[in-house]
């Protein structure tokens, strides 16, 4: 009886050695298989359903990942659909009425994944027809930027049967998906027909163009979907680093499936006032939605604004800045203004409106004087230990300065030019108190140069000259050359300024192809942080840049219809399309000395596949790929993995 009682104790501890050995180094099998869907109600490709509630059961606890932007429900719910997870179990409740003879689709893309391990099920739509058939059709493609070519994540993405200019601002999409963080999408459940596609960032959630802050993609293409069965490989691995098999897998291929959406911001023409605020106890803004070449008129309530400001305006004239001239304004916390200014009315039209505001630093007065009695302390106990010490110090507080901020002149192309910018208005340019020299054989000569206002940015100004290569310059100001409202003026300040040699840059030339080249074309060379650093039209069909910088380098296109040196937006009334962007695929490297040519054909790639990944600032997320754990578990055990843990 010993003997056999030991032999079952030995038989059990060997048991549960090799048990712990399988499981190493968490005792069993992983499980990496997706949730399974057990059942559906109605089910799955049901016909002739009236049900508005729609419930998926699973084989184990599942979790469904951001239900309210993943999933998607076909035809557009104006009343949002009640979604929810429980258990092993999700529940859809339709809240708008069933339409008669149409197909439903519940895209669930990526959101559900099983409660423990986080497996995907992967893309599943769940669809049914309130009528005899289902459509199955579908339409794919992505979704861009017109601007820079960068996908656009979210947005909703919808046909129209009805093949009216109009229809996008009446009536709701018929059918919808919404973009990956790749810009793509699939519209599922389509039936045959001829289609429109339009994009809509839908703020309002009414499925139709109604805002004209809405991002939107429209064209006059139109689609006719279809289907042909077609043959993919699929990659079958045994571990990680061991491929099993290709096999040869075949599907139903649905078209079109490389539609290429434009989207767009329209201008903004209906007029508002945005908000207006006194950050800065010397100035106080207004910034509004839409520009207008009728300035608002201001009026001082609580004090006399004759003559009390200095107007300033951005290029769009959307944003005025009114600097207070007078100190005593300025030391004012409170002033009560009127303001008189444009807006659009609900119909349309332009009419006046009249505001009452109280204009209110966010520091104010009393603070500011203790601060700066904080700072007149600190200096002065600075002074009395240099004095301790016996060393220089001051017995007057130094007056302040005005500092103005000069763009670097340590290195410069022969194209560049010297800007200066202000923190506050001007009052007085004494242009004879600046002075250019040139060095000429160790002897310096005046240099001619006009110093002027640089166009739409207020407070800068641009020192022009004909910089030659090679060349040494100083630039001399004298003290006092400019002086603001307030009366700060400058110090004396002398720039030594070197002009690289021809040597230290490279030239590239572009040789365009691919569509009508002409001087509406605007080529551009692009750093690898994505800033424009030269701007060019062609010569004949050839892009010329001189005086690059070595590096690396992209290039990007648009046609300037327009010829005003900028990208426009589009505008849906309009009937016109934002102005077309291009980008060169690959990356340029710019060595000294070097001349580099390179051949661009700017349509040979779709646009989709253009712009460079570098230069992609909307990463697509990480795909949830289902894991292969057991596979290099038994690899490393020896073994095949049991029937039960294959995927």
């Amino acid at each position: 009886m010993k003997k056999l009682l030991y032999f079952l104790a030995l038989c059990s501890l060997l048991l549960a050695v090799g048990c712990a050995r399988m499981g190493q180094p968490d005792g069993g099998w992983y499980d990496d298989k997706p949730p399974r869907i057990v059942r559906t109600i109605p089910a799955d490709r049901s016909t002739n359903v009236t049900e508005q509630k729609v419930t998926i059961l699973f084989d184990e606890y599942i979790k469904l990942e951001d239900a309210s932007n993943k999933v998607i429900v076909s035809p557009p719910q104006l009343e949002t659909p009640e979604i929810k997870s429980s258990g092993k179990k999700i529940t859809v409740q339709l809240k708008d009425t069933l339409k008669p003879n149409t197909t439903y689709t519940i895209d669930f893309s990526d959101a559900i994944s099983d409660n423990t391990e986080g497996n995907p099920l992967g893309n599943y739509t769940y669809s049914f027809s309130t009528g005899e058939q289902i459509d199955t059709l579908e339409v794919a493609g992505s979704v861009l930027n017109a601007e820079d070519l960068e996908p656009v994540k979210g947005i909703l993405v919808g046909l129209y049967d009805d093949l009216s200019d109009t229809v996008f601002k009446t009536k709701p999409l018929l059918r919808v998906s919404r973009t990956d963080s790749r810009g793509h999408f699939v519209i599922k459940g389509v039936a045959p027909g001829t289609y429109r596609v339009y994009a809509l960032q839908d703020a309002d959630g009414n499925f139709t163009y109604t805002q004209l802050s809405e991002m939107i993609a429209f064209s006059h293409q139109t689609y006719e979907p279809s289907c042909k069965p077609d043959i993919r490989q699929d990659t079958i691995w045994r571990d990680t680093l061991h491929i099993d098999s290709i096999m040869r897998v075949p599907y139903i291929h649905y078209f079109p499936d490389d539609v290429v959406m434009l989207a767009f911001t329209p201008i903004q023409t209906h007029r508002y006032l945005i908000k207006s605020e006194r950050n800065e106890p010397d100035q106080f803004r207004m910034y509004f939605s839409y520009g207008n070449p009728e300035l608002p008129r201001v009026r001082g309530l609580n004090f006399n604004s004759d003559n009390a400001f200095v107007i300033e305006h951005s290029a769009k004239r959307d944003t005025i800045t009114y600097w207070l001239r007078d100190t005593t304004l300025i030391n004012q916390d409170t002033l009560r203004l009127e303001l008189q200014y444009l807006i659009t009315d609900s119909a349309g039209v332009l009419v006046n409106q009249t505001d009452t505001i109280d204009a209110i630093p966010k520091v104010l007065y009393e603070k500011r004087l203790k601060n700066l009695q904080k700072e007149i302390d600190k200096w002065q106990k600075e002074q009395a230990k240099k004095k301790r010490k016996g060393q220089p110090y001051d017995s007057i507080y130094p007056k302040k300065l005005l500092e103005p901020r000069w763009s670097s002149t340590s290195g410069m192309a022969p194209d560049q030019n010297i800007t200066v910018r202000f923190a506050t208005p001007l009052a007085r340019i004494d242009t004879s108190a600046i002075h250019l020299y040139t060095k000429v054989d160790s002897l310096w000569y005046d240099a001619p140069f006009e110093f002027t206002p640089k166009d739409s940015l207020p407070r800068t100004y641009v020192l022009l000259a004909e910089w030659r290569e090679g060349c040494e310059y100083s630039l001399e100001v004298d003290s006092a050359a400019f002086e603001d409202i307030y009366g700060l003026v400058t110090k004396r300040i002398k720039h030594g300024i070197k002009v690289h040699k021809l040597d230290d840059f490279s030239t590239l030339f572009v040789n365009l192809s691919g569509l009508t080249i002409d001087t509406t074309l605007v080529v551009q060379l692009i750093s690898e942080r994505g800033d424009v650093v030269k701007q060019t039209r062609p010569v004949g069909t050839t892009a010329e840049f001189y005086y690059v910088k070595p590096g690396k380098y992209y290039l990007k296109a648009f046609t300037d219809r327009n010829g005003n040196g900028v990208w426009d937006t589009g505008d849906f009334d309009a009937d016109r399309q934002p102005e077309d962007v291009y980008y060169y695929p690959d990356v340029i490297t710019c060595q000294q000395k070097w001349d580099v040519t390179e051949n661009w054909n700017i349509t040979a790639r779709p646009r989709d596949r253009q712009k460079p990944d570098r230069l992609i600032k909307q990463k697509a997320d990480k795909k949830k790929t289902l894991k292969n754990r057991n596979a290099d578990r038994a690899l490393k055990l020896g073994i095949p993995v049991p029937e039960e843990y294959r995927r």
